[in-house]
């Protein structure tokens, strides 16, 4: 707990065997971690057998795979239902490190901002990282027009590493997003349009084989995902169209973001 808030991490989890353990380690050696919830997505390694060793952890396992989408609306969903304050979504892939974990739900339940995430940009490593050139290049070019769209100045749109306030969860219309990995720009873009400010802190990246990754064909199919997040976006905060994704009934008219 931080501030006598709960803090509970979630890990959407599919075929994370080699690096479940790690990571929840390094997670609890934080020591502000009250929970956590693993959703298996009918991985076909040992995960679900590893995380149900884990201490102070719920194990939730998908029948069959719901895609990286549809595994976090369960994280959330199980998250609120134990009471949360805050919850942290950490890959359990080990590639986005948890010791930022104290620093982000600080962030949250000091009052400073109620959407935290993870940046691999701002300290300017990921390439030295690891991250492929070309997935730098499209997360910059791709972070550059959503700003653009969704009037705002992230330094990246693409991490999945981020910390959410329970009020935030409450109000964002996340089930109505896709199932599919542009669910993350989609809740961005949400956040901000329910008027929530998101602060971003450095996050060192890690690129290495165990680490999950999504193939060109997918990488691409999500660039057109998100453009096609920030062109609705924007038509909606036009009034040229209704979406579901960004209800008018709970859009602001103040819209910003913090760096930090």
């Amino acid at each position: 707990m931080h501030l006598g808030k709960k803090i509970v991490v979630v890990m959407p989890a599919y075929n994370a065997a080699k690096t479940l353990r790690r990571t929840y380690d390094e997670v609890m050696a934080q020591g502000v971690v009250d929970g956590v919830i693993v959703v298996d997505d009918g991985s076909r390694d040992e995960t679900v057998g590893l995380a149900r060793q884990l201490p102070q952890t719920e194990v939730i396992v998908h029948a069959r795979n719901l895609g990286y989408g549809g595994n976090q609306k369960t994280c959330y969903r199980a998250a609120l239902a134990t009471g949360a304050d805050i919850v942290i979504m950490v890959h359990p892939d080990y590639q986005y490190t948890p010791r930022l974990i104290p620093a982000m739900a600080a962030m949250i339940a000091d009052g400073f901002c109620p959407c935290v995430i993870g940046s691999r940009i701002l300290g300017g490593q990921a390439l030295g990282g690891g991250m492929p050139w070309w997935k730098y290049a499209a997360n910059r070019g791709l972070t550059f027009v959503e700003n653009i769209l969704c009037e705002t100045k992230l330094a990246e749109w693409h991490t999945g590493y981020r910390a959410f306030a329970r009020e935030v969860l409450e109000q964002v219309p996340w089930a109505e997003n896709s199932d599919d990995f542009v669910f993350d720009n989609q809740m961005l873009a949400q956040v901000l349009w329910c008027g929530f400010a998101i602060a971003e802190v450095s996050c060192p990246t890690r690129y290495f084989p165990e680490a999950s990754s999504i193939d060109f064909g997918r990488s691409v199919r999500y660039g057109f995902g998100c453009l096609g997040t920030g062109l609705r976006f924007r038509l909606a905060r036009w009034r040229l169209i209704r979406s579901r994704l960004f209800p008018a009934d709970r859009r602001v008219q103040r819209i910003e973001s913090r760096a930090s």
